[in-house]
């Protein structure tokens, strides 16, 4: 009997501690600090987490049975074993679950002047618009939920905001995937960006991207999602601004307000989750290395590593622009992007670069806030990643052209770094 429990013993040990390790360095997030985890490891772990937690928690289970009921092992290292156990469980599982908790379907948004309470004037913010209503998502506010919409939607659509803080990153997507609603969740980050979970599939969705793991295909640029649209996330143009400018462009809009719980254990909690994040965010604008080192690529030294860039990918075409390089251009740029005609402008008074699609069949020479020029209203590009930083957009899109004026050249980023550098 002995025997058997001591089998029994050592193997629930064994088991329930190797998968608590391995959940712990795969989504605890904080192990990305020291340790280099892989991506691959993350989305195994992503898509199989309730499956093997199922299997580690079964293991400790009959590893306390095999101790107490049948004699199975020290009850000196039982002890210490359980508490690490339900650590290396617990930390990730809350963390994940409660800490990064999202309000997809729940988010408040408030009129501009009960806003200002919680947002100063100068804040960032994240701006989607729909028939000129508009809804801003300042930084420090969508930080810790990153996904922030509601069942009303945006004038009637459904469109949530999506936030990166590592990546200084927001897109607004209509979380669906060939007409299926999607329920998301955020899981990890890896290579400075978020990853997201679709629980109806369990499988991992890299924000950056917008489409589905298992539905991508390898391109020389990295990950492409098939030519089908519908594979993928619809994004929704997503432009940056400052709360000021937002109150000046859009007097009726509403912003998002990541208010305090009023469970006073969830409140401590959020206010703990929040302080950290805050800190380390504030020291990844900061300083040039990546706080988080889980980079696939080399640093692409045309740019420093903190730099914002406002970026495009139309058939397959990789461009960024930075926006000192538009203001220093006369704030407008116009440049050909795949198959599209597009304009880049930076509008001082609303303190928000755009970029449009240009249809009119002619270089832009003016444009304003809100795409309108002498020859009609031009349509944002949909696709655009606002203010992000250059590193992060460099690791995903290693063949990016920078700040392109004109068409693409048969040398283009060689040439555009040529540009930047002479500017």
């Amino acid at each position: 009997m002995a025997l058997i429990g001591n089998l029994f013993f050592y193997a629930g040990l064994a088991v329930s501690l190797a998968i608590g390790l391995l959940y712990f360095r795969d989504l605890g997030d904080v192990t990305q600090m020291v340790l280099k985890v892989k991506r691959e490891n993350i989305a195994r772990f992503i898509r199989n987490e309730h499956r093997l937690l199922a299997i580690g928690l079964a293991a400790a289970v009959v590893m306390t049975l095999a101790h107490f009921a049948f004699g199975g092992g020290p009850f000196w290292l039982w002890l210490p074993s359980i508490l690490l156990i339900l650590v290396l469980y617990a930390f990730p599982y809350v963390w994940v679950h409660v800490g990064l908790r999202n309000q997809k379907n729940t988010a408040k948004y408030l009129p501009i002047k009960d806003a200002m309470e919680w947002v100063s004037p100068s804040s960032p913010v994240l701006v989607i618009e729909n028939n000129g209503i508009a809804r801003a998502h300042p930084d420090a506010q969508i930080m810790r939920p990153h996904l922030a919409g509601n069942r009303e939607g945006l004038d009637g659509e459904n469109v949530i905001m999506t936030y990166c803080a590592m990546a200084n990153l927001g897109i607004g997507y209509v979380p669906q995937i060939e007409g299926q609603d999607l329920d998301l969740e955020v899981l990890a980050q890896h290579g400075n960006n978020l990853i997201l979970r679709d629980n109806r599939t369990g499988e991992p969705i890299q924000q950056i991207y917008g489409f589905r793991d298992r539905d991508s295909t390898p391109s020389q640029n990295g990950p492409a999602c098939p030519v089908r649209p519908q594979m993928a996330m619809r994004p929704w143009p997503t432009f940056r601004m400052t709360m000021r400018g937002f109150q000046k462009a859009y007097p009726d809009g509403r912003v998002f307000i990541n208010r305090p719980s009023e469970n006073p254990i969830l409140f401590l909690f959020d206010l703990a989750i929040e302080t950290i994040f805050s800190s380390e965010i504030s020291r990844q604008h900061r300083v040039s290395e990546p706080i988080i080192r889980n980079m696939n690529r080399a640093a692409d030294k045309r740019l420093h590593n903190k730099t914002y860039v406002w970026g495009v990918d139309i058939d397959g075409d990789v461009v960024c622009w930075t926006d000192d390089f538009v203001i220093e251009n006369g704030s407008i740029i116009n440049a050909t992007v795949g198959n599209s005609d597009l304009v880049i402008a930076w509008d001082r008074k609303f303190e928000s670069l755009g970029i449009w699609y240009n249809d009119t069949g002619a270089p832009i020479t003016g444009i304003d806030f809100y795409g309108v020029t002498s020859a009609g209203k031009l349509k944002r590009v949909e696709n655009v990643r606002p203010g992000m930083f250059w590193h992060v957009w460099a690791e995903y899109f290693p063949n990016t052209d920078l700040n392109r004026i004109g068409a693409a050249s048969p040398v283009g980023t060689e040439k555009s770094a040529a540009t930047e550098a002479a500017q």
